[in-house]
């Protein structure tokens, strides 16, 4: 019961992560007081979950743990997110803190999915079920790019009606330009760093579960191509180096390519069964 209720603690501490790494990247773009605010004290929580399992294991093991390489690679999460709190809390510095909160969650999950993680005898369960979660981010991350695309038309079509001046009643109930523009923002810089998220955990357990596993996957491979897409264009956009017209059709022609690597990519990949 004990291990159970652990487990779970465990889990929500991650998702919490993943949640606070998406408000940092989209805080980075909008710079929204409140976003950060909220991302700040999910990482908080995050840090007082860690700080409590660090004490409990020190209590349990009458040591500090760093004497493995698996204590130390927590010890070093605990760290990363100690650091980006001073960080935030004294000296203010954005991207600092999101990439240092970025690396602090990859080496949160190592810890999770490493072999000799033996404090909780549910570890098979809890990679099997970070492995749903792998899948659910992947999922929504997918959900938001699908939402990108279809506001990109929907931006294209006004764009050309109103250029035309063939703006009818028809075509009232549509957004304005200024709000579909937004909204694909928003979709972007949400799914975004989900599916890089997602792509990092479905690594770390296809390493540590599949025996001789090779990174030179089409899967793997498209994916992380599909993600840097999305982040220059992300990039190109908010600097103005792309026009509104063109940000739209580059939305468009990334979601066919998540569109061909979500089954064409599945049927190449030497793991991927479907996602």
């Amino acid at each position: 019961m004990i291990d159970s209720v652990i487990s779970r603690i465990y889990e929500v501490m991650v998702i919490l992560y993943a949640i606070s790494i998406v408000l940092y990247f989209f805080d980075y773009f909008y710079k929204q007081v409140k976003i950060r605010r909220v991302a700040f004290w999910l990482v908080s929580i995050v840090w007082v979950m860690q700080t409590l399992f660090l004490v409990l294991y020190i209590f349990e093991m009458k040591r500090f743990p760093v004497l493995s390489l698996i204590e130390g690679v927590y010890f070093y999460a605990w760290l990363l997110i100690t650091i980006s709190i001073i960080l935030h809390c004294i000296v203010r510095v954005d991207l600092p803190v999101f990439f240092i909160n970025f690396l602090g969650f990859i080496f949160v999950t190592i810890h999770l999915f490493a072999p000799d993680y033996v404090q909780y005898p549910l570890r098979e369960s809890l990679v099997s079920e970070m492995l749903i979660i792998h899948i659910s981010f992947a999922m929504v991350s997918y959900a938001t790019f699908t939402i990108a695309f279809v506001f990109s038309v929907l931006y294209l079509i006004l764009y050309k009606l109103l250029k035309g001046k063939k703006y009818s009643k028809l075509w009232s109930r549509l957004p304005s330009l200024q709000q579909l523009s937004k909204w694909v923002n928003g979709s972007i810089l949400i799914g975004n760093p989900l599916f890089l998220i997602s792509i990092i955990l479905g690594l770390e357990w296809a390493f540590l579960t599949l025996e001789g596993l090779s990174i030179i996957d089409a899967k793997i491979i498209g994916s992380f191509i599909i993600f840097v897409i999305y982040l220059m264009i992300l990039i190109l956009h908010h600097r103005g180096k792309i026009t509104a017209i063109q940000y739209s059709w580059a939305q468009i022609y990334t979601f066919l390519l998540v569109v061909i690597n979500f089954f064409l990519g599945s049927k190449l990949s030497s793991f991927h069964l479907w996602f």
